[in-house]
Parts: structure tokens; sequence; C-alpha cells
């Protein structure tokens, strides 16, 4: 009885279903140790699959063709890297050959398919992959003879679970193995007991960062019930079956590279991304419903901060712009995506490069509406553009009948605005500051970017050769209502979901609402003052008080508590590189806070803190008086993001501007000064969620 919760009884079941469903089971001897392959079934495969280019390379190389070859591919991998020779194939002597066949995206071609279906998915148990001792790895998965992916299982009926498998993989496992070298052999390595699957794409020793694999329970992190077995099987019941794996292998695995300067020397670093399990669950449910029932819906993807967007709409976009019918007909002539993300951009590109090696698949639409006319026109594959340039969008796919396209909305370009149309681009010339925010809240009420598409929509009509794709972490209910589906009971619901609880319990982002005191409840608790060691009790009590005898009825009272609090607490944390946010109630009030703190740090000769403001339009005072933000900060409004990345500005004084969709991982703390309800709340708050 006890042997059914033992660990080779887990082992047993997943390699059990693996070799039911097209899987071949290998001795844990099959891996060759020098070249970490299983070598006979790689040889297999080229010989089976490119019989014409093995009599090639046999006549060229004699005796030694399969040393020779075998040679060839590990100095391949060695130069590109183990991701993008699997994907592109290697040459040896002007002979081709490739290492993976993957599935058209059509069946007109019968040899492809045929193909397709000869490569060969193994797995082997209980493998040695090194001489220096006798350890061995639960599982090694493979592609062709090629491994893809390692894990590591546990049980709790041992006691024992994920948690004890990052533990093996961090300490017991040494990343300088050719099996664990990154992206030189296996490409991802997964943890995974009956409840939880979680993986990592590069040993780093105690360094090495898991991310979860979960489906989500409940709104929540984990795995729900299954009531057919393991909480995880889905990972051998679908995640690394052959039309998964290989769409994971060729469609979704990406490096990504970035450029750091450390000490005057700019430092490449890569990472290779794998997709989440919402991430890969979005697309392949929007894909399947696309196929099935073709253009002229809309989706409404509730993906929280921290959920990967970016990679999520690059996925998306480049499987929608490849996706046929069951007929083989192209659903969309072109995929728009409109977002105001400069890193967007150039992930897109550089993503579908590693994907197609082509350029052009990606068009940015970065000049008139004569080039989005010309791009819709000839049906570019991808083509990105703004917010502003959306009604264009729809008026022009109405003139086109005939072809069909896909719109892909990121939130995030409402981030830097705060104004959805020239309507919201008022100048406000308020009496004071009370009117001003009233006004200012008025304003708020009017319209955001999503009520200007929504408005778009149904003044335009759903267009039966328009599909829509909204990415959106808040929606409000007016949007939910146009674009989400409806349930049995007539409410609606986003298409897919990956929750804001979900994100906080999975580490991705923070619990904003912990760390939320009022004001009142700062004065009367002095909770930071007991936390921090630096600060003399009796002197910061004293502070404490006078401000409360105070009680700030002014921006200058106000002004100090904020600076102080700011110097004492806050710019000691994330490693003294802490940056705060002060949300104001209106442009004015924005426009007189930076007064009142540029003067205050002035009188006090503070050298360690410097503003920027950020507010749209100009600001007439009550003194007839203008202002502008590029005028208060001395530089342009698109340098501003640059510049309060750097170590010269800490605190940030907003009107509207930067409440939403703006990432700035150095926010540690936000000042709110002007009420916050609704959606406005949970995306003003989200600023700081940044882990």
């Amino acid at each position: 009885m006890v042997k059914k919760h033992t660990e080779e009884t887990f082992e047993t079941a997943i390699v059990t279903h693996l070799t039911d469903n097209g899987y071949r089971q290998r001795n844990k001897g099959d891996l060759d140790i020098p070249t970490c392959f299983d070598t006979n079934l790689l040889l297999e495969f080229l010989q089976v699959t490119q019989p014409k280019e093995w009599q090639q390379i046999t006549s060229i190389h004699k005796g030694n063709t399969e040393r020779n070859v075998v040679a060839r591919l590990v100095k391949e991998i060695e130069l590109r890297g183990c991701l993008d020779v699997i994907r592109k194939g290697f040459t040896d002597y002007g002979v081709k050959f490739k290492l993976a066949y993957f599935k058209p995206e059509t069946s007109f071609n019968q040899e492809l398919i045929n193909l397709y279906n000869r490569n060969i998915l193994s797995v082997a148990r209980q493998v040695r992959y090194t001489t220096a001792n006798d350890n061995e790895l639960d599982l090694v998965f493979f592609v062709n003879g090629i491994p893809i992916a390692t894990a590591e299982l546990k049980n709790q009926f041992t006691g024992q679970t994920v948690s004890n498998a990052k533990v093996q993989y961090k300490f017991d496992r040494n990343p300088k193995e050719l099996l664990f070298q990154f992206n030189k052999r296996a490409l991802v390595h997964f943890v995974v007991d009956t409840d939880e699957v979680y993986l990592t794409t590069k040993l780093e020793g105690s360094k090495t960062f898991y991310i979860p694999f979960n489906k989500g329970n409940k709104g929540g992190a984990g795995n729900p019930v299954n009531e057919y077995g393991y909480r995880t099987s889905y990972l051998w019941e679908d995640v690394l079956l052959q039309n998964t794996w290989l769409e994971i292998l060729g469609k979704f695995l990406h490096v990504e590279v970035k450029e750091e300067e450390i000490q005057g020397r700019k430092i490449r670093k890569e990472k290779l991304i794998f997709p989440r399990y919402h991430q890969l669950d979005v697309v392949k449910k929007i894909t399947n419903h696309a196929k099935e029932n073709g253009a002229g819906n809309n989706y409404l993807i509730q993906h929280s901060a921290g959920s990967g967007k970016s990679n999520s709409i690059a996925w998306l976009a480049y499987r929608l712009a490849n996706l046929h019918s069951a007929n083989d007909e192209k659903i969309f002539t072109s995929v728009v995506v409109i977002t105001d993300r400069r890193v967007l951009d150039s992930q897109l590109q550089n993503t579908i490069y590693q994907f197609e090696h082509k350029l052009g698949v990606v068009q940015k639409i970065d000049k008139d509406s004569n080039q989005l006319a010309e791009h819709i026109t000839k049906g570019t594959n991808i083509i990105i553009t703004t917010l502003q340039k959306f009604p264009e969008i729809v008026d022009k796919v109405g003139e086109l009948p005939n072809r069909n396209y896909a719109i892909i909305v990121d939130e995030a370009h409402s981030s830097q605005g705060g104004e959805a149309s020239d309507k919201l681009k008022l100048v406000l010339a308020a009496k004071d500051l009370e009117q001003a925010a009233k006004d200012e809240a008025d304003k708020e009420d009017e319209e955001n970017y999503e009520d200007v598409l929504r408005k778009n929509m149904q003044a335009k009509g759903r267009k039966p050769n328009l599909s829509f794709f909204a990415f959106t972490a808040t929606p409000k209910l007016k949007t939910l209502e146009v674009f989400g589906v409806i349930d049995v009971t007539g409410k609606p619901h986003p298409f897919h979901l990956y929750s804001m609880r979900q994100a906080i319990e999975e580490g991705f982002i923070m619990d904003v609402l912990k760390g939320y005191t009022t004001y009142k409840l700062y004065y009367k608790l002095n909770k930071e003052i007991d936390d921090d060691p630096n600060v003399s009790k009796k002197k910061g009590a004293s502070a404490a008080a006078r401000f409360v005898s105070f009680h700030p009825h002014n921006l200058a009272q106000k002004t100090e508590i904020i600076i102080e609090h700011f110097r004492r607490v806050v710019s000691k944390k994330i490693g003294g590189k802490a940056k705060a946010i002060v949300v104001t109630g209106s442009r004015l009030h924005a426009v007189r806070y930076k007064q009142e703190f540029d003067t205050y740090i002035k009188e006090k000769g503070y050298s360690d803190i410097k503003t920027l403001v950020a507010f749209s339009g100009s600001v007439i005072t009550p003194e007839k008086l203008e202002y502008t933000e590029s005028q208060m900060n001395g530089f342009g409004e698109k340098e501003l993001p640059k510049k309060f990345d750097t170590n010269e500005y800490q605190v940030l004084i907003v009107a509207e501007k930067y409440q939403t969709g703006y990432d700035q991982p150095l926010l540690q703390t936000m000042y709110v000064d002007k009420k916050l309800s609704g959606v406005k709340a949970v995306q003003t708050l989200s600023r700081l969620n940044r882990t």
C-alpha cells in the first residue's frame, strides 16, 4: 500500500502517460555524457528524415560520418546556442540538416506533415549526466536526441515538496556541467510535486530563480483539485506532449538580450524566456477560438500587473499573424498592435525575428496616416501604432471588407497622458486649489482610453472583418459589458483572467495595501520609527507630535512632512535607491507642490533629494502665470521617464500623468493627496507593486 505513494510511483505515472502518447522510453545509459546527446536517436532522426543529405555527407566524411556530424553539431551549439540550432538547423560541409520539424500552419504540404510526425520525443529516467560523481536526474526529456528539459520530482507523501527539489538543483547540480549550461543543452528545468510545478531556464547555484508554472486556484496561486489524478497532471498530459511541446519550442521560447553598462563597460546579459502557464493558456485559447470562429469577435484579457503582458502580446501577435482556419484560409490579413510602450516595439521586433528570421514582419507606424493606410492596404503582417490612430484603423479596415484584421490593444498606452482624446486637453484656469481639484475630478470621470475605444466600437458597430483583443489589468464594468463573455447567468466576464491575487501570491507583484497608512494613523503609531534603528526614538516622537499639532491645512506643511519622511525612512530602502511619487488633486496642485518642494529643499540645504513634476498641457494660476511640465523640469516631456530613472531625481509629483501603466521598479512610496476610488484607485496604487 505504501508503494503507490512513493516518488517512484509518481515518476512511473508520468512516464507511462508519455509513452502511451508517442514518447519513446530510453535507458538511463543512452545519454552520451561527453556530448550530452542521446546520440543513437539523434543519428536515427537525421538518417530517417533527411536520407539525401545523409548520403551527401557520408560521401564527404567516409567512415567517420557519425562522429564528424555530431562534432559539427557540438560546435554549432557552442557558437549559436541550443535554441537557435534546434530551430534553424546546422550545416556541415555545405550540407544543411534540420534538427526538428515544426507543425506547418496549413495542410497543403503533406510531406511537411509527415516529417513533423517523424520527430522523436523521448524520456529517460534516473539519468547519470556526469563522470564527476554518481548524481542522477529523475527525468530528462529529449527531442530528436537533444535534451530539452530536465525534471526533479517530489511526492508529498514522502514528506518532500517542490521546495526540496529547488534546493537540490541549487546546491546538488553543478551549473558548469554540460547538461546544465545556459542554452547549451537542456533549456528548462522543472521541479514537480503532486500539487505544484516551478521552472527555471538558468541554473546559477544559490541565485537560481524559479517561476511558478501553475494554473491558479480559485483566483489565487497553486492548482485546482483534479478529480482524475494529480493536480499537476496537465504538465505531462498536455504541455509535454508533441503538439504543445514543439509549439513552445518553435513559437514561444526566446532569448532576451539586454545590454547593461557597469563601470563604463557594456555587459551583454541573456535570458531565456519560457512562457508561464497563463501566457501559454491565453495564446492557445484565443488562437483556437479564432481558428474555429474566424474574425468579428471581441476578446477581453484581464491580466494583472506582473503577468508579463509584453511577452503575451508578442506571442499572440505572432500566432494571429500566421493563423489559418481548418480550411487552410488565412484568418487575419494583418495584426495591428496599439501601444505607446517603446519597450514593446523593440520586444515585438526582437522576439518575432527569432521565430521568422525575416525583416519587415513588424512595421512601426511613426509617421502619418498615409503610412498607416499603406501598410493596412499592403497587408503587412504586424503593424504597431498608437491609440490616436484607432478611429482611422476602424474606418480603413471598413473599406476593405474582403480582408480580416486583428487589433490588439495594450492598456499601457494610457500611462503617460491621462488624456484619451483631444477633448481632455483643456487649459485649467482655476480660482483656487479646491476648485481646481473639483474641476479635475469631473474631467477624470469623463473618459479614459477604455471609454474612447468602447465608444468608437459602439459608434461604428461591430465589424465582421475585425477582431478586437484588449489587454487590461482593471477593466471598467462598461468595458466588460461590451467586450466580455456573457455567462449563463447573463453576467459578463473576461475571456481570460490572471488575477491580481494570483500575481501577488506568486510573488510577481507586491500587495500594496499591506503598506497603506492614513495620515492620522501614521502619527498615532510611529511604527516606522520603532522599526528604524537609525532614528532616535525621542527625536522622532517629538517630530511627529509637532506635525500633529500643525495638522496640515496648507501645502507648505504637507511638503515638510513628505520630505522629512522621505529622507528619514524611504531614502534608505532598496539599497538607498528608493523613489517616491506624490499624487496630487489637480494640475494646479502639482504646480504648487513643485514650488513648495523646491523652496523647502533649498531652505534646508538638502542635496540628497530632487523633484520632477508631471502634468498635461499648461496651467494658468490665479495670479495669471502660466506653467508647463517642460518649463518646470527644464527638459522635454518625453525625457521624463529616463531622467527619473537616474540617481539625480528621487520624487515625482503628478497630476493624472504616470498614475496608470507607468513601470518604475524603484518606486517605493506613494504620498496620496487626493480622493481615489474604483478602478482609478487600483491603477494608481499599482505603481508601487513591482517586486
